[in-house]
């Protein structure tokens, strides 16, 4: 793996340019979340997909390097081997653990 490269812009530059839009996904988040809540907050705890999406949550308020790399690998599909038939007709956004393989 390559060293990673330095922003072209500074710190200041990338918050003026990029607050914003990021603020809006960070209330369109916690709106989701509140939603969940007032329809069902057990569902948290027991949909695969909200699991991961807590967890996602936890990686990106620690400091810990790589967040991007981290939340990919939860919402990942880590099995190699192809499925013998289609398992589904859509996507459900992430990988679920709890499964044997992992898939539904």
């Amino acid at each position: 793996m390559s060293a990673p490269t330095t922003s072209p812009l500074t710190a200041t530059q990338l918050v003026d340019e990029y607050f914003i839009e990021n603020r809006n996904r960070l209330l369109e988040l916690a709106a989701f979340l509140d939603r969940i809540d007032r329809a069902d907050a057990r569902i948290s705890a027991s949909d695969f997909r909200m699991q991961v999406f807590q967890e996602g949550i936890a990686a990106l308020t620690g400091a810990a390097p790589n967040r991007l790399t981290h939340i990919q690998m939860l919402l990942s599909d880590p099995t190699t081997e192809p499925l013998p038939a289609l398992d589904r007709k859509g996507a459900v956004g992430a990988f679920d653990r709890s499964k044997q393989g992992g898939r539904s």
